[in-house]
């Protein structure tokens, strides 16, 4: 009998301690050291509307617009509650076709450029936001010539939403597909 309460009031101490005091602590202090990132890093415009995350990609496919690379969460992709990858293997008839049918649409709009990777492959979360500088630079010619913008103006504003390696040393170069759009919008709108 004495173990059993023991064990009951072992069980009670650890959930109430593991299970409400220390997701509350550590909510608390995220929320206190770093309420933006602790909110889901979102991007406001400057009424206050939420257009998006830094952190989640989202689907852009008008001419006018960077394109981010694509997604298998969910369905339509980019869905954040369906987050993954699509599980298909370098074998399968599928993404083969798939990634067959992309590079035959991207060679349309940019019949000389070799096809940066990360425009015909998903991400393993399916919601990456970021698109590699090699993949802003195959897209510069469509979106300067629907925004009326010249080729070297685009770049040297994609060269300023270029992000380097996380502490100089992890991960790759990047470019936010989201926060590019936004600034694109901002300083050369799209003529209707």
């Amino acid at each position: 009998m004495k173990n059993i309460k023991t064990a009951i009031a072992i069980t009670l101490v650890t959930t109430v301690l593991l299970g409400l005091v220390y997701p509350l602590v550590v909510t608390a202090l995220a929320q206190l050291l770093f309420p933006e990132k602790a909110n889901g890093s979102l991007i406001r415009e400057r009424d206050g509307t939420v257009v998006g995350s830094r952190l989640i990609g989202q689907p852009f496919s008008s001419p006018g617009y960077f394109h981010p690379r694509p997604s298998a969460a969910g369905p339509a992709g980019y869905d954040a509650s369906s987050s993954s990858g699509s599980n298909l293997g370098p074998t399968s008839s599928k993404l083969i076709e798939r990634i067959r049918r992309e590079v035959e649409r991207l060679r349309a709009e940019n019949p000389t450029a070799l096809i940066p990777v990360d425009l015909v492959t998903t991400s393993g979360s399916g919601l990456d936001p970021h698109i590699s500088p090699a993949a802003a630079e195959f897209q510069i010619p469509r979106v300067a010539r629907e925004r009326g913008m010249s080729e070297d103006e685009l770049r040297r504003l994609v060269a300023r939403h270029t992000e380097g390696r996380q502490f100089g040393i992890l991960g790759e170069p990047r470019v936010n597909v989201l926060e590019l759009n936004r600034e694109l919008d901002r300083s050369h709108p799209m003529k209707r």
